[in-house]
């Protein structure tokens, strides 16, 4: 495969009218057929040749989850360009560090803000020279051009430069310069050939299942190398992936694509499952008897077929359980699925275990921005539930004796920072990627990811705590939204605790408490006594040390927009503590 852009291209041209492609523009699916991707993303890339981009240019593409934006990254790799990804929901000055950083002279805009915000930033920095704008007006009619030009001009020109560039494409060319910074650190170019992606490829193809007639939701930010790579091995299948342009509209996708095959961060399935836990807390007991009852039976069917195989009796009792509790499970996250995988940020083996009980194994991976993404990953026939799955093909795990930080080896790995040896000589030792992860291989080859090594909290007393797994065993309580806890210097730990509103206005109704919005809810002393006492409960599987002492409740979320979180929804620990350091600081009075 010598070029992945024009290898989907090349496997789109052979699927005729079956659809690639669905958005949801003004309340209906429009839909994008292989045969017009490849038409459209040709006529781009000669565009794009007319605009000036020449081999190993740089190209900024700045929009939400839109057909043109995966549209213009194949246009943009076609001509044997370079793919620069930008959060929609950067800052004007994280897009011109980016921008100026990578010397992207030509940007794509997905709507009329982001137009905007790109013009703000030209008119800064010089770059990018030309904006093109899929939806909205120019901002400089004499420089800019819109995307429905661009396409036209390109099909007019004809595809002979284009032509030559494919021809001379080769695996080892750069696809992509994507921008991480992860939970911590300035961002930093990784630079991504077209084959450090293909390896994930061959390992998907021999242990999943994904063909033609399987949906795929497309939610995560294309920003983000997870949801990139992952719509490019759907569209190398042939297969249909549907658009989710509001991240906060999936809840609705889900029930209305119905997507077979999707991989998502572990807060997805941690919202269902709190959802799901809360309202059967507040339902009469016999229906939290039969709800409790249908998920064991459906953990012990899931055993036995897995193992020695079900009885009669147990086939009996699952289909009943079935039919009454395990598949409203299933249609609350859009039905049966094929493959269901999770990643970016660690998943609680308690939610793994249920989602399994009702018939849907998450199959949870690892793997960084620098590694394309995939290092490990759990498969069909071999997983162990708190274990992100054994080694992918090819690929080599090495736990340093030293700190315990895990080293990879392998085609995946990155070629290096853009512009930057230095970084790349300290992450790529002796050929040994070093991704600032904690963690062990244990007894059967599975790998278990315990914290980032930057992440860590050193108490007063010397203690190192790992927080992350603290904050994933804590956040699956049903009426704990988000969390995290801080302590960093401090004697004991604490948290800053953004409840589930919904679970909890529930409850405190039912208390026959007054309150007007969510702030005056969380002052109440009967639910800050409420959700002290349902932390501490949980916090009876920690250690004394990594137990939580106190809880302040916060009435707003965490966010990306304020750089509390990443685009995984890890938290920034270093951005929560400048932005809460006054309450932070009265927890430890």
């Amino acid at each position: 495969m010598r070029n992945l852009a024009l290898t989907i291209r090349e496997r789109a041209r052979t699927r005729g009218q079956h659809v690639a492609m669905r958005v949801k523009r003004d309340g209906a699916w429009r839909e994008i057929s292989y045969s017009r991707l490849d038409e459209e993303a040709g006529a781009l890339a000669q565009g794009l040749v007319e605009l000036g981009l020449a081999v190993g240019g740089r190209v900024a593409i700045l929009a939400p989850n839109i057909p043109e934006w995966t549209l213009a990254d194949l246009a943009i790799q076609s001509v044997r360009g370079v793919s620069v990804p930008v959060y929609a929901t950067n800052t004007d000055e994280q897009v011109r560090q980016i921008v100026d950083d990578a010397g992207a002279e030509i940007a794509f805009a997905g709507t009329q803000e982001l137009a905007v915000t790109l013009s703000n930033v030209r008119n800064l920095g010089g770059l990018p020279r030309k904006i093109v704008v899929v939806e909205g007006a120019l901002p400089d009619p004499n420089l800019d051009q819109s995307y429905s030009d661009l396409v036209a001009q390109g099909s007019a020109a004809g595809s002979t430069e284009a032509d030559a560039r494919a021809a001379s494409a080769c695996a080892e060319d750069l696809a992509t310069i994507i921008y991480t910074s992860g939970t911590t650190g300035e961002p930093k170019g990784v630079m991504l050939a077209h084959d450090n992606f293909v390896n994930q490829f061959d390992h998907l193809d021999e242990h999943f299942r994904v063909e033609t007639s399987d949906r795929s939701l497309c939610f995560l930010p294309l920003s983000h190398v997870y949801e990139r790579a992952w719509s490019f091995y759907v569209l190398f299948k042939g297969a249909s992936n549907s658009y989710v342009v509001n991240p906060r509209d999936v809840a609705e996708y889900l029930l209305d694509v119905k997507p077979t095959v999707m991989v998502a961060v572990p807060r997805l399935y941690e919202k269902v499952h709190t959802m799901i836990h809360a309202k059967v807390e507040s339902a009469p007991p016999l229906r939290r008897r039969l709800f409790h009852w249908a998920v064991r039976t459906g953990a012990e069917y899931q055993d036995a077929v897995r193992g020695p195989g079900a009885g009669t009796g147990l086939k009996l009792r699952h289909a009943v359980a079935d039919r009454l509790v395990l598949l409203k499970i299933r249609t609350a996250m859009g039905g049966d699925k094929n493959v269901l995988s999770s990643g970016g940020a660690p998943l609680a083996k308690e939610v793994e275990e249920f989602f399994l009980a009702a018939g849907m194994l998450i199959c949870q991976g690892y793997g960084l921005t620098e590694t394309a993404p995939m290092l490990t990953c759990n498969k069909p026939h071999e997983f162990r539930f708190g274990s992100v799955g054994k080694p992918i093909r090819g690929v080599e795990i090495r736990i340093a004796e030293k700190d315990g930080e895990i080293l990879a080896r392998g085609p995946n790995v990155m070629r290096g920072y853009f512009g930057k040896p230095e970084a790349t000589a300290e992450a790529i030792v002796d050929g040994w990627f070093h991704t600032g992860d904690v963690g062990y291989v244990d007894d059967d080859g599975f790998l278990v990811i315990t914290d980032r090594i930057k992440d860590l909290i050193v108490t007063s007393g010397g203690k190192n705590v790992a927080p992350q797994r603290i904050e994933t065993i804590l956040s699956q309580d049903p009426y704990v939204e988000q969390l995290a806890v801080v302590g960093d210097r401090r004697n004991y730990l604490g948290a800053l605790v953004v409840p589930s509103f919904e679970a909890l206005s529930e409850w405190a109704s039912r208390q026959r408490l007054r309150f007007q919005d969510h702030a005056d809810l969380i002052k109440l002393p009967e639910v800050i006594s409420f959700m002290d006492e349902r932390i501490r409960e949980r916090c009876n599987q920690l250690a004394p040390f990594e137990r939580i002492r106190k809880i302040t409740l916060l009435s707003q979320p965490f966010s990306m927009e304020k750089g509390e979180m990443t685009p995984t929804l890890k938290v920034r620990r270093k951005a929560i503590a400048d932005a809460y350091h006054d309450l932070i600081d009265r927890m430890f009075l």
